[in-house]
């Protein structure tokens, strides 16, 4: 009879994205020991590349997609509460013109167009006003203001748009740091217990008896180690379902869809800190949104990916749509020489027969696999505003397998640096001025924004900047470095610049390449 491995984990996690991290925290704040592997970087793919929107999902009522809705719009509140340095409310303005039309797969759409074919696809303002009305209300709001209606002509919000643009809505949604998401959630649950590798690539898993014995490889030194966990769980996002089929050679009917969503970046385009929602003649929307303060982001696309191992690109024809959508609504005209910065992600959504990438659900499946010995969970869709009730609903079926689980426990616990209320920002920010006086105030603002309470931690007893080591440049600093190293699993210049912040967009290539050679000599 062969005996038990001494070192068992009761959870082994394949995925270093937003769900993965999530439920690796949750896991281990109840108790659970719990193991983490992500092949790259943490937030290396999808969980880096989103709109960087807490959001209800407005147009996914138009697929009468409810629940996703309500759950997504009670969740903002209670993530702004958890993460006030990281998220924060914005107003998003939805300017209208009656040219505006739906996507043609829409459930709504489809009734419309029975009910009423003079409309023609168009989407009716009344009809506008009726999802602004159920957005507002079903979620139960308690801090962010509801549905206003705006005058374009002569306001600061319809100063950069054109002329024929004379009405629109303003409603509440939020922004967050993805990437920044991820780090701190992984850094909780290593906190509570969980061991989280980075740089670690599952090679393959097996079932052995009650148990799951796992490979890994330290995709670095090349270093082989074997684990073992009562439970597996696939939560890798795009690569779900090649290591269902490929690691862990499991026939299963059930799959994802690869939705390319590529965004752009440009200078700044506005003088104000709020969105842009924009109805194209497609049926498609899109986002202009404020970002680092000098910049204006705008995306995103959606289009089929199929293949997880192509690395997402934003292409010349994805700029070209975002461009000329834009185009559609700004008085300045865009060119693709005004684009400073492009990125693109992959949603892996859950396969539902949908007829077009638009169209594919949002919404979140988890499937468990009993069958012959040790669980396992298997992770499809879901998006970033859900991922704290999706880890929730993991859990419940954790649960189910490995039994003695304890309550949830994550609304309203805050994460690291988020221990402060959602509107103390300003406060925060001019207290690490009284302290540390050679901050600027922009400086000072951005430690804020991604450390919270813990920034002046960081800064420790520094009097002056020089104090704070090597300057490499846009602000960022040695101390900030060995804290990102030590604190949040950083290992390379581009985990820095382009994942802890988004710094790169300062930063001379000359600078990231000097930081990542220091970075190799301190580890």
């Amino acid at each position: 009879m062969t005996s038990q491995p001494q070192d068992v984990t009761d959870l082994f996690v394949i995925g270093g994205g937003i769900n993965g991290c999530g439920i690796a925290r949750d896991a281990a704040g109840r108790g659970l020991s719990v193991t983490l592997a992500e092949m790259n970087d943490l937030a290396s793919a999808t969980s880096s590349a989103s709109t960087k929107l807490f959001h209800g999902g407005l147009r996914y009522l138009e697929y009468f997609e409810f629940r996703l809705v309500r759950e997504a719009l009670i969740e903002r509140e209670v993530l702004l509460c958890a993460m006030p340095h990281i998220s924060w409310p914005m107003r998003f303005v939805l300017p209208y013109h009656r040219d505006m039309r739906f996507d043609s797969e829409t459930p709504t759409s489809r009734l419309l167009s029975a009910l009423m074919p003079w409309m023609k696809g168009r989407r009716p303002a009344w009809l506008i006003r009726l999802g602004l009305f159920l957005y507002d209300h079903l979620g139960g709001r308690k801090i962010l203001p509801g549905t206003s209606r705006v005058d374009l002509a002569g306001s600061p919000e319809g100063a950069p748009l054109q002329d024929r643009f004379t009405k629109a809505y303003e409603y509440s949604d939020c922004w967050v740091e993805d990437s920044r998401l991820v780090a701190l959630n992984a850094r909780d649950a290593q906190a509570r217990g969980a061991q989280i590798l980075t740089r670690t690539e599952v090679v393959r898993a097996e079932r052995d008896g009650a148990l799951w014995r796992v490979e890994t490889r330290d995709t670095e030194s090349g270093t082989t180690r074997t684990h073992h966990a009562r439970m597996l769980i696939n939560a890798a996002g795009p690569w779900v379902a090649d290591v269902l089929q490929q690691k862990l050679h499991r026939n299963t009917r059930e799959g994802v869809r690869l939705v390319r969503g590529s965004h752009i970046v440009t200078g700044k385009l506005y003088d104000h800190d709020k969105c842009y929602f924009f109805q194209g003649t497609d049926g498609r929307i899109i986002f202009a949104i404020p970002y680092e303060t000098d910049f204006t982001l705008i995306g995103t696309t959606d289009a089929d990916h199929p293949d997880p191992s192509q690395r997402p690109e934003c292409t010349e024809a994805e700029q070209d749509y975002l461009v000329a959508f834009a185009n559609q609504y700004f008085k300045r005209q865009l060119t693709r020489d005004d684009i400073v910065w492009t990125y693109s992600g992959v949603r892996p959504l859950y396969d539902d027969g949908a007829s077009s990438a638009t169209a594919a659900t949002r919404d979140y499946t988890l499937t468990v696999d009993a069958g012959g010995g040790a669980p396992l969970l298997n992770v499809f869709g879901g998006k970033i505003t859900t991922y704290r009730r999706l880890a929730e609903s993991a859990l419940a079926k954790i649960g189910t397998q490995l039994g003695g689980v304890k309550p949830d426990w994550t609304a309203g616990v805050p994460l690291p640096g988020g221990d402060f209320p959602f509107d103390g920002v300003a406060d925060l920010i001019a207290a690490l001025r009284a302290g540390y006086p050679f901050l600027t105030d922009r400086w000072a603002k951005r430690l804020v924004r991604a450390y919270g309470a813990e920034a002046a931690e960081m800064l420790a007893d520094a009097v002056t900047a020089k104090d704070l080591g090597r300057d490499f440049g846009a602000s960022l600093t040695e101390r900030e470095v060995r804290w990102l190293m030590d604190h949040e699993f950083a290992r390379r210049a581009e985990d820095v610049v382009w994942r802890r912040s988004k710094l790169g967009l300062r930063m001379t290539p000359e600078q990231v390449a000097a930081l990542d050679d220091w970075m190799q000599q301190a580890r």
